[in-house]
């Protein structure tokens, strides 16, 4: 098959090396763009007197003709093309003749792909933006059900203090609204056309960048011609955002494992989100949890292998550049998949509450809020958290908690002690004093609730 860049080289390219040059198998996938840019492509050669508008309408035309039947299936993407933009060219080229041969004046295949690029990866933001927008109200739905569910906090993995779910739950939501600004930072940084930096130099042609940056809905164009077709940090800011969001949904699963095991049993996942096993009839298995946990590795491997891609590669474009896109297809849908799975995996998960409630209550996680006591009574803060931990000590040497000690035996360790004690050391009391902002009291979740709501917005 002739090559639309034959002239220099007369020869017949090794079959071998066609292959290996190849992209057609995955950037394939940017058919949509590719034929969109360059309807705005002709619409601008006209505009300047180029080309005349019967060869920019024909064109457009044609292009449009192939779109349709690319999206109907009626035609199929040729694997011996090298690539999509030389797909679509040749194509248009076949029905055409010679008008189709004008499309391709004024730019070059280096600024299409950056161009292509673009275009595919700010449609692609936008899907994975509603989906993080998915998974934030389906957090926020089980938030606002679980207000006053007390469980344990944890650090170190040990009972540490009593907070509620809902408080738990609201600080993924947090997490996932800055994913949110992470992306849109990304796609607003994206947004400025490349088109029209032909292969590095500009064109002789007196084009109008700005014309068909305005026609593809971008914000400008890349200033710098050497920059727009060399430039792909937007792709590893991509990774680098995608790889900190998949991060939070690791860390989320890693707790949704942990909460379904028998020996937590703080929540239970609906059977659509698990699986059985082959030969233990008891076994519920969240492997779509572990799955999204799994998958965060393969992500961070798509930004690694990017960034390593680009480290040593010298102005403008080089073919190591066609490495970007399999790294990226296969974060953008690894990402897509696993949020597909997880906001729907949240939203019906079953909460456990008193379960939480005795495990809260096993964990000696008031022992703050009693050296806290001592502290307001007027004992310095060291004393009181050595008192509170030799009270921790007597209750696990006798199978007790704080609640249940006398008032005469919390006296043997300080005359400070007062009835008034059980009321500070019940667990619904530690949660509702905890009121500075951010906190775990109704009054603070109830205002997070309402922030998260609002973002979403």
């Amino acid at each position: 098959m002739a090559k639309m860049w034959a002239g220099r080289n007369a020869g017949e390219t090794d079959r071998l090396a066609d292959d290996f040059n190849s992209s057609i198998r995955f950037d394939h996938r940017f058919y949509r763009h590719d034929i969109l840019g360059s309807m705005a492509h002709a619409t601008m050669l006209a505009a300047k007197n180029i080309i005349s508008q019967p060869e920019a309408d024909t064109l457009i035309d044609g292009l449009q003709e192939i779109l349709e039947e690319l999206d109907s299936g009626k035609l199929v993407f040729n694997p011996a093309s090298e690539d999509i933009h030389m797909f679509v060219e040749e194509e248009l080229t076949a029905r055409l003749g010679e008008v189709g041969k004008k499309l391709h004046t004024a730019r070059s295949r280096n600024d299409q792909v950056a161009l292509d690029m673009r275009l595919y990866l700010r449609d692609e933001i936008d899907e994975i933006l509603g989906l993080v927008r998915d998974l934030v109200a389906a957090v926020l739905s089980q938030a606002k059900k679980e207000k006053t569910t007390i469980l344990p906090g944890y650090t170190h993995l040990q009972r540490a203090q009593p907070i509620t779910f809902a408080h738990h739950l609201l600080a993924y939501a947090f997490m996932f609204l800055r994913d949110l600004d992470r992306l849109q930072d990304t796609k607003n940084r994206m947004n400025f056309s490349p088109i029209g930096s032909c292969a590095l130099a500009g064109t002789t042609f007196d084009t109008d960048r700005n014309l068909e940056a305005e026609l593809l809905h971008f914000d400008g164009i890349c200033e710098n011609s050497i920059d727009g077709v060399s430039d792909r940090d937007f792709c590893v800011e991509l990774l680098s955002a995608l790889s900190i969001l998949m991060m939070h949904l690791s860390r989320f699963s890693e707790e949704v494992i942990l909460w379904s095991s028998w020996e937590f049993q703080f929540v239970e996942l609906s059977d659509a989100y698990t699986t059985g096993s082959s030969i233990m009839p008891q076994k519920k298995n969240p492997d779509m949890a572990e799955l999204c946990r799994g998958k965060t590795g393969r992500v961070y491997g798509d930004l690694m292998a990017l960034l390593t891609t680009l480290k040593g590669l010298p102005l403008a474009y080089n073919k190591d550049m066609q490495e970007d896109k399999e790294s990226v297809f296969d974060a953008v849908d690894t990402v897509k998949m696993c949020l597909g799975v997880f906001a729907p995996m949240i939203g019906g998960m079953k909460v456990c509450r008193e379960n939480m409630k005795k495990a809260a209550q096993k964990g000696f996680i008031n022992a703050t809020d009693l050296a806290d006591y001592l502290t307001k009574k007027g004992l310095p803060f060291r004393s009181a958290y050595k008192i509170s931990g030799s009270l921790v000590a007597k209750c696990i040497a006798e199978g007790k908690v704080l609640e249940e000690l006398s008032l005469s035996e919390l006296k043997a360790f300080s005359e400070l002690f007062e009835e008034d004690i059980y009321r500070e050391i019940d667990l619904n009391t530690c949660v509702e004093k905890r009121i500075s902002e951010g906190g775990t009291s109704l009054l603070s979740v109830e205002k997070q609730i309402k922030i998260v709501e609002e973002k979403l917005k």
